[in-house]
């Protein structure tokens, strides 16, 4: 017998005799990081409210406890019963049966009223109907992402539960060696910005972080054809944890599937759903510019088969001696810093991935509280001796002058921004701007994935700030329900309805001027001197987004009507404090609050001069002990 069985016949024979004697416990097995308990007495089991409570502190798994399908009543007759005991104010929308697990996934508007005050409500639908209940949100604004994917994991439910009992396996083996060592190699994004990527690796395991593209640098991907990645072949590596779903830090982890890669990739669910999102636009740009894509949409629907998500602060072993939690980072929808504890209490590495370290309209700022840190890796993307953004509420001001000064002109006032997060936080801007006067009434065009990257922000209203969370769950106070807010199906004919037009706000993708709308858009818009293009996030070297930033006026259009080349005359302004990323002064303070303070600090993520000017100021002013790795450098501790 494995090792893995015995410890599962160990864990149901500790159930047995904790539990009472009128319920029965047939099987008991790993799925993932979990631990399933079947059970033919689920009513009972139910009716004991500190059971699983008890369980789990006894034995230290988290635990899902499911009736086994030969005791399920029918889902017809259970239907009319979990209707009769969730409040009908709770919105049920769907009810989704699974015979082979009996859980019953429950899609309500306002799921917190399906759960209960402290799962109350699920363990007395249990009571009722023996079924286990999942709960889901029914998205506020119609999502294609989030519903293509919830339909996909349905029907790849079976499968998806044999990747989970393998993974689970993986997790509980035997550990085969008695070295104690942590090490560290770098991929990329070090003394630059974008294809972030990192191995963490112990000897009984490797963890590859991130894996991400470089903007507006075709080629330049991470390093992982060697022998720490996956030169030494895909089954070597036990997991894939991804901070966000940005593509500079997501668009490769599909290309891991075409190389053979099957294991699991742990992240937050809406990080999950915009990796989605976002890799497959990603093919899509590529397609459509000429370039042939890294891999195809069938390994962007493994990667997303694969994904075990993960909640903010729950601890969750991914290995047989590496504990992962995932914190709330403050930068985009679902972005976490991982904090990996390794061994049995022998060393704690962080990795911050993109950090907002303030509070800004759509996000609680960075979490920086964690047991221990030995060693930090810290993005340093404003790292720089004068990187100090302005102060937001200086920056909506000037953003608010440089809309009514525009609108005054009669013109057009063009945002590149970011699908995810950047485009969220202007809509509030402006929401707000326009409800309270401080600038005029005028549409708010939206082109690109910024409505559908928005419709998925409103399906997960518990990752962004608590008072915006509380504004969503009210239809009449949802700002992103503004009337204002136009989203453009990306039609040329409508696009130039627009730029001929009255005054309006058009924001579009992509954030740096790489390519996809945006281009249309300087195209209709560019030759109008009375319009104005305003940058409002990082332009990142090598970008079209930098060049125009550093007073280019000729700028290549492909294959565009106009020809080759397209001569701007709109006004261009650039407004900082958008940001998602931390500046100079938010990454001192991120690391100056952290309690206890890490031993190491890897400043990466940044410029060379940026990640060089903090790693400086940080040794200077705490006394620690800072790197500015480059690319393929490993890092040894213990």
């Amino acid at each position: 017998m494995s090792k893995v069985d015995q410890q599962l016949e160990d864990t149901k024979a500790t159930i047995e005799r904790e539990v009472p004697n009128d319920i029965s416990i047939t099987e008991v097995t790993f799925e993932g990081p979990e631990l399933v308990v079947y059970t033919r007495d689920p009513k009972t089991f139910a009716g004991n409210g500190d059971l699983v409570r008890r369980l789990a502190s006894k034995l230290r798994k988290r635990i899902t406890v499911r009736p086994d399908p030969e005791v399920l009543s029918r889902p017809s007759d259970a239907r009319d019963q979990i209707l009769s005991v969730i409040p009908e104010e709770a919105s049920v929308t769907d009810l989704d049966f699974h015979e082979d697990t009996g859980e019953v996934v429950i899609e309500a508007e306002k799921p917190g009223m399906v759960i209960g005050r402290h799962g109350s409500t699920l363990r007395e639908i249990t009571k009722e109907v023996g079924w286990t209940p999942e709960v889901v949100r029914t998205p506020p604004i119609e999502s294609a992402t989030v519903s293509n994917v919830r339909s996909f994991l349905t029907q790849e439910r079976e499968d998806r539960r044999d990747i989970l009992e393998r993974v689970g396996r993986q997790i509980h083996r035997e550990e085969m060696s008695d070295d104690e060592w942590v090490r560290i190699t770098t991929l990329g994004c070090c003394r630059e910005v974008g294809r972030a990527s990192f191995i963490l690796s112990t000897p009984e395991t490797r963890v590859l972080i991130d894996c991400g593209d470089k903007p507006g640098a075709e080629g330049e991907v991470p390093y992982l054809q060697v022998p720490e990645a996956l030169g030494s072949g895909p089954s070597s590596l036990d997991a894939v944890v991804l901070t966000h779903a940005h593509l500079d830090h997501s668009a490769l982890i599909p290309l891991l599937f075409k190389y053979g890669y099957d294991g699991p990739i742990y992240t937050t669910e809406p990080t999950r759903d915009l990796m989605g999102l976002l890799t497959l636009d990603y093919l899509d740009v590529a397609s459509k510019e000429g370039r042939s894509p890294p891999y195809d949409s069938e390994m962007v629907r493994e990667a997303i088969k694969h994904t075990i998500p993960i909640e903010y602060g729950d601890v969750t072993d991914i290995s047989p001696d590496i504990k992962l939690t995932l914190h709330n980072a403050g930068h985009i929808l679902g972005s976490s810093v991982a904090h990996f504890h390794i061994g049995d209490g022998l060393y704690n590495v962080a990795f911050s991935g993109d950090i907002h370290y303030d509070d800004t309209r759509l996000f609680n700022g960075a979490v920086n509280e964690f047991p221990r840190v030995e060693t930090l890796v810290l993005e340093s993307t404003y790292g720089g001796r004068n990187d100090y953004q302005t102060d937001q509420a200086d920056s909506e001001q000037k953003l608010k002058e440089v809309i009514r000064e525009t609108y005054e002109q009669d013109g057009k006032v063009l945002i590149p921004a970011f699908a995810v997060g950047r485009s969220q936080e202007l809509m509030l801007v402006l929401e707000e701007a326009m409800r309270s006067g401080d600038i005029p009434e005028m549409p708010v065009h939206l082109d690109g994935m910024i409505w559908e990257a928005t419709a998925i922000h409103t399906t997960y209203p518990e990752y962004l700030r608590d008072d915006l969370r509380d504004r969503i769950f009210h239809d009449d106070e949802n700002p992103f329900l503004a009337d204002q807010f136009n989203h453009i199906d990306g039609g040329e004919d409508e696009r130039q309805e627009v730029a001929d037009g009255e005054p309006a706000i058009i924001l579009s993708t992509s954030g740096m001027v790489t390519g996809g709308p945006i281009m249309s858009w300087l195209e209709h818009v560019g030759p109008d001197p009375d319009s104005t293009l305003v940058f409002v996030g990082y332009q990142a070297q090598g970008t079209l987004g930098r060049r125009i930033q550093n007073g280019w006026d000729e700028i290549p259009l492909g294959n565009g009507s106009r020809g080759n080349t397209l001569k701007l005359e709109m006004g261009v302004e650039t407004v900082d404090g958008f940001s998602g990323h931390a500046d100079r002064q938010g990454l001192e303070n991120f690391v100056k609050t952290m309690n206890p303070r890490p031993e190491k600090i890897l400043c990466v993520h940044g410029d060379e001069s940026s990640v060089q000017d903090l790693s400086s100021a940080l040794y200077h002013d705490y006394n620690l002990r800072t790197f500015a790795p480059k690319n393929l450098e490993t890092f040894r501790f213990v």
